[in-house]
């Protein structure tokens, strides 16, 4: 399938745009970000501050995030695929860009071989998140809930198909329970409404999309998906809480592929004195997010490996009826 192709070889230097030479003072004018989500969000705020400590390390160029929305990140992604590769068009990658556009083929020109990664900056694992007076003290209440009353639990997701829609159907699958799918496309701030409401009893999604509700008391988080303790909030990982799980996003600077490699080295500098600032690391931790750096040399092999083992969990999910074709 064209669209699940995964990190080819870089093309051929002679189809490369811009000669070494022309980065000799690189960067000489301003370095566009695309973030290809809405303003406000998540993704949108946290590249939105790495990239302005990042651009101090440039003494005669600024860096500014164009926000471009659509097609689960692929309209975005796609323009910067195609943008000239002189090392002033880069984009933040999240999990739809690397996993889901490429899994379900949404666009036949989206192909990840024409990015080069540059680094990762963050992992967000998916959590689960009840209103601060639900009976559900634990995962296993809930998951009791469930069984007991097949379809009745109402789950607030994000787009269905997406990644926490996966999450909802590993855990169901896993856990032999059935709950009520409800989606909000519009991302984490309809399920905050949904939750607020009463609409839903859970909402899956990361703690940091949340992290202004359980700060202040609103809403708290019963598990989140990884092996690793969140370092802001005190929610049992999946081991703690006897589930065999692990999803979620995570943000990846990327370049088209043919940028010079003068230039990935500057932008990776750049990103990764500003993420190991002491401002960047304080603030993540104070919205609960959790700072994960990969750099050029190893991103690109953990994207592929994160990628190919997903499409595969997807296809046995499928395969046993669990997720639709």
């Amino acid at each position: 399938m064209q669209g699940r192709k995964l990190f080819a070889a870089a093309a051929l230097t002679a189809t490369a745009l811009v000669p070494a030479a022309a980065l000799a003072e690189y960067p000489e004018r301003d370095i566009r970000v695309v973030v290809p989500w809405g303003a406000g969000g998540g993704t949108d705020g946290i590249v939105r501050k790495i990239t302005n400590i990042a651009e101090n390390e440039f003494e005669d160029a600024s860096m500014y995030v164009e926000n471009i929305e659509g097609g689960v990140s692929a309209t975005g992604v796609g323009q910067v695929m195609s943008a000239r590769a002189d090392g002033y068009t880069i984009a933040a990658l999240t999990y739809d860009s690397i996993v889901t556009v490429p899994y379900q083929d949404m666009l036949p020109t989206y192909s990840m071989d024409k990015l080069k990664l540059i680094a990762r900056i963050t992992s967000e694992p998916d959590a689960i998140i009840v209103d601060a007076d639900s009976d559900y003290e634990n995962l296993q209440d809930l998951l009791d809930a469930a069984q007991d009353d097949p379809g009745q639990v109402r789950v607030a997701v994000q787009n269905l198909g997406g990644r926490v829609h996966l999450t909802l159907l590993q855990l169901q699958n896993l856990t032999d329970t059935e709950f009520k799918i409800v989606s909000y496309p519009g991302g984490a701030a309809p399920q905050k409404e949904a939750i607020l409401s009463d609409e839903v009893d859970v909402a899956l999604t990361s703690l940091g999309d949340f992290a202004n509700l359980i700060d202040d008391g609103t809403v708290r988080g019963l598990v989140e998906f990884s092996t690793a303790k969140n370092p802001t909030y005190d929610v049992p990982t999946a081991p703690e809480a006897g589930v065999d799980l692990q999803n979620g996003s995570f943000i990846v600077f990327a370049a088209p592929a043919d940028t010079p490699d003068e230039a990935i080295t500057a932008l990776e500098s750049a990103y990764q004195a500003a993420y190991e600032s002491d401002e960047f690391q304080n603030w993540v931790a104070e919205i609960g997010v959790t700072p994960n750096w990969l750099g050029t040399d190893e991103v690109t092999q953990w994207a592929e490996e994160t990628a190919q083992g997903l499409f595969d969990e997807m296809d046995a999910l499928k395969e046993a009826g669990v997720l639709s074709e």
